[in-house]
């Protein structure tokens, strides 16, 4: 992965699956691992020092995000992982920090996710919007602002929409590489 830093640390070295696509100028670092056909675009950082970051199958992390951990604070805490399931759309700029994302979540442009958050499967998070810690985002819901509050349902419609957005960045990650390739 010409381009891309994968720097081990705290006896841990990111795991890349051979299909996905890491862009140029991405960091992994620590404990990080990356599922079939995801895609982490370019100049993203994914900081795995202090807890471990695990990226889902078909999921892309778009230019610019950043992916970080929160670290166990007393004996026996576990720390704030980041855990993102399957199917996951981030949208550029975002922020998300020591949370979990079921499969199918969309989390728009610029967005930011603290710690102990979770959003369900088919939940969205608006771009721009700022999910404070521990909030939960339900399966379907639409939650915008600053801090973030539940909008309204999504629309099986725009469900649909966002599903049809995973396979629009597999193919776009194919494309990359090659042109990246050379070919």
């Amino acid at each position: 992965m010409e381009g891309v830093s994968i720097i081990p640390f705290g006896g841990k070295t990111p795991v890349v699956h051979p299909s996905a696509f890491v862009a140029p100028g991405c960091r992994l670092i620590g404990d990080v691992e990356i599922g079939a056909e995801a895609s982490i675009w370019y100049n993203c950082v994914l900081r795995g020092d202090v807890n471990r970051i695990r990226i889902g199958a078909r999921t892309n992390i778009q230019d610019g995000t950043v992916v970080h951990v929160d670290s166990p604070l007393a004996p026996g805490d576990a720390g704030q992982p980041t855990l993102i399931g399957d199917d996951v759309l981030i949208g550029h700029m975002a922020m998300v920090h020591g949370c979990v994302l079921d499969d199918g979540a969309f989390v728009g442009l610029g967005a930011t996710i603290m710690n102990a958050c979770h959003i369900a499967t088919g939940g969205m998070l608006a771009a721009g919007a700022l999910l404070t810690p521990g909030k939960r985002i339900g399966a379907g819901e639409l939650w915008t602002g600053r801090p973030a509050r539940l909008a309204r349902m999504l629309t099986e419609a725009e469900i649909a929409f966002n599903r049809l957005g995973v396979a629009h960045y597999v193919e776009n990650a194919r494309a990359h590489r090659a042109a990246i390739a050379g070919g």
